[in-house]
This record gives C-alpha cells, sequence and structure tokens, in this order.
C-alpha cells in the first residue's frame, strides 16, 4: 500500500514540498489549492519531472479534497506570505480563516492523518489546526525549530568555514523574533560554540538567525522563504513515514512541560509514526527560562485574538 502525502497550497513552499517528496520517493502527493488551475498544472508539471528524475511517486493537483482521502500526513503551507514590515503576526487573522476552512476538509477526508503546519504565524496556527481539526495533540505538530535551527547552522558554518554536517544547533520558542537559539548547547562535533568563537560573533549570528526569515523577505520583496522552509517540512514528514523517530526543534503542545500549559511552542520532539511521539524537557538555565517564557507570552497573545476568533 503506498503511502500519501496532501499538500494543501500550491504556492512557492507547497510546491516545493511536492518537489522533495516525489524526489525522496517517501509517498504519493496530492497538491490541493483554490486557485483553479495551478495546483493542476503544477502536479502535472512535477508527474512528468519522474522519468527524468527517477522517481516513481503519482503528483495529482485538485481543488477539492475528495482525492486526498485517508492520507497518512497533510502538510499545511496555505496562506498568505509576508511582506516587506510585514511581522508574522501581522498575518494573522487573515491566515486563520485559510487554515480554519482547509484544516476541516482535511480532518473530514483523513481523519487519522498526522498534521504538519508550516503556515504562519506558525505557532498560532498550528493552535488553530489543533482546535479545528479535534486531533489528539500527538497528531498536530508545527515546522519550526528545524528551519531556525538549520538557518543557525548555517551561519555558524560560514562564520566557522567548516561543514554544515558537523554542525548541530537547538533553537526553541515561537517561530518568529523572540525565539531562543540554545548558544550553550550547540557547536560543532561536540566542540561547544563557546570555545569557538567570542561573545559579539555569537550575538550577532543569534540576532541574525532570529531575523532569518525578515532578511529573505527583504531581497524577495513580493514573498517569503520557501526553499529551507519546504526542506524542513519534509524531514519532519520522512521522519513520521519512515518512523526514523528523529529528535527535532518543532512547534508541539505543551500541558506543563517548561511551565507552559496549553500553547503549542518550539521544543526538541521525536517524530515517528505516532506523530510526536515524546517531548523533551531541557533542564534550562534561569536566563534560558526567562527567554522562553517570553517567546510563550508572545504566542500566547496571538492565540489569545484566536480564541475571540472561535
Amino acid at each position: 500500500m503506498r503511502q500519501k502525502i496532501t499538500v494543501v497550497g500550491a504556492g512557492n513552499v507547497g510546491a516545493n514540498v511536492a518537489l522533495r517528496i516525489a524526489d525522496k520517493e517517501l509517498a504519493d502527493v496530492v497538491l490541493v489549492d483554490v486557485v483553479e488551475g495551478v495546483p493542476q498544472g503544477k502536479g502535472l508539471d512535477l508527474l512528468q519531472s519522474g522519468p527524468v528524475q527517477g522517481y516513481d511517486v503519482t503528483v495529482v493537483g485538485a481543488n477539492d479534497y475528495e482525492l486526498t482521502a485517508n492520507s497518512d500526513i497533510t502538510i499545511m503551507t496555505a496562506g498568505f506570505p509576508r511582506k516587506p514590515g510585514m511581522s508574522r503576526d501581522d498575518l494573522l487573522l487573515a491566515n486563520y480563516d485559510v487554515v480554519r476552512i482547509a484544516i476541516e476538509q482535511v480532518a473530514r477526508h483523513s481523519p487519522n492523518c498526522i498534521l504538519i503546519v508550516v503556515t504562519n504565524p506558525l505557532d498560532a496556527m498550528a493552535q488553530a489546526a489543533y482546535w479545528v481539526s479535534k486531533f489528539p495533540k500527538n497528531r498536530v505538530v508545527g515546522m519550526a525549530g528545524v528551519l531556525d535551527s538549520a538557518r543557525f547552522r548555517t551561519f555558524i558554518a560560514q562564520e566557522l568555514k567548516v561543514s554544515v554536517e558537523n554542525v548541530t544547533a537547538v533553537v526553541m520558542g515561537g517561530h518568529g523574533d523572540t525565539m531562543v537559539p540554545l548558544v550553550r548547547l550547540s557547536g560543532v562535533s561536540g566542540i561547544p560554540l563557546t570555545e569557538l568563537m567570542d561573545q559579539a560573533t555569537i550575538d550577532r549570528i543569534v540576532t541574525r538567525t532570529r531575523n532569518g526569515g525578515a532578511e529573505i523577505v527583504k531581497y524577495l520583496k513580493t514573498g517569503s522563504a520557501y526553499y529551507a522552509p519546504s526542506a524542513a517540512a519534509v524531514e519532519m514528514a520522512e521522519s513520521i513515514l519512515k518512523d526514523k523517530k528523529k529528535v527535532l526543534p518543532c512547534a508541539a503542545l505543551l500541558e506543563g512541560e517548561y511551565g507552559i500549559h496549553g500553547l503549542f511552542v518550539g521544543v526538541p520532539v521525536k517524530l515517528g509514526a505516532g506523530g510526536i511521539e515524546q517531548i523533551y524537557e531541557i533542564k534550562l538555565t534561569s536566563e534560558e527560562q526567562a527567554m522562553l517564557k517570553k517567546s510563550a507570552d508572545s504566542v500566547a497573545e496571538l492565540v489569545a485574538v484566536l480564541k475571540q476568533k472561535q
């Protein structure tokens, strides 16, 4: 029985998610979008790449959810992208409606799937998907820290002129300007970051990581990042489908962990066939805990606005 992934949104992120899934031969793909012809055209184009790239999966596009029935995973990418000067939070209400309508359909047609949410503002949209789907908390996960830690690792590798494969980094908290890169737990081949660069350099890289999305938006002007976000979402999907049990920083519903209750916040989790199979509670310093609380508080403000819309 071949596995199936639904990708909601056939824009830059969604189309690249579909391409990466096909390239890895992870599953058949259904690309869904409200714009007539766009998912069908992109799906057909991706399908016709198969003989050249050597992948043997089907990729189809649709404007409704009939073909998505019984998907194993749904990756939610649809929504309005950021424009220069916009914060992720500015997108809140516009994208809440997009997520609500899509997730209602997803839950109806694939009641047993695992939801990976990519739409911004990420943590609040994961919360909305959890409310609307009524899925158990282990089957709703937000793509946050995988992307943020990839950016952190990239900047560290650039600075030290080492392979990104040797760089490990942990980023927690909300997917936004208040994210918490854990410098203490980041390094290169086991060597702590603090032994490889001075504090001023670390601070500069941390700041650039926090503003990683905004930096790309500033360059693109009419959109936001999509290559790295799609790669991050597919790494999560692969860990779930192959039951790899990778430990990745993702937005998960916390119910007391780290002193946070009833909020989706980025923390290290184990991703396997059951979705979020474990949340790892790292012992934080008082400074790190304070930063994480500040980040969670900013997520809570957004969630409070969404509650009024319910």
